[in-house]
């Protein structure tokens, strides 16, 4: 069956960094569009960047373009969200996601989903 695994997630303090990892298990990974997604306890589930099939295309959110880079690595079925000069607005639980289709960005649709890793930015 279809795994995500978050890690990667942590403390750190405005201005640093941080990089989230996802393994992936059960589906062709190379050909899925994969999401980072994040959540408050006081608000719905937001997502925050896509990486199109092969890679070929990235999407952001307004907040982070500039900041956090998606990525992934074929050859460990692992998908990256580095997380550049992080602001306290970052804190949230960031979930991994299979989506549907990144063309449908930014009302993109998650078809499976990792357990989540914890950040937190202090200022």
């Amino acid at each position: 069956q279809v795994q995500l695994v978050e890690s990667g997630g942590g403390s750190v303090q405005a201005g640093g960094a941080l990089r989230l990892s996802c393994v992936a298990s059960g589906f062709t990974f190379m050909w899925s569009c994969m999401a980072w997604f994040r959540q408050t306890p006081d608000n719905e589930r937001e997502r925050v960047a896509a990486l199109s099939v092969s890679s070929t295309r990235a999407y952001y959110i307004d907040s982070v373009k500039g900041r956090f880079t998606v990525s992934r690595d074929i050859t460990n079925n692992t998908f990256y969200l580095q997380m550049d000069n992080v602001k306290p607005d970052d804190t949230a639980m960031y979930f991994c996601a299979r989506v549907d289709l990144c063309s449908d960005w930014p009302t993109i649709r998650a078809l499976n989903w990792g357990q989540g890793t914890q950040v937190t930015v202090s200022s």
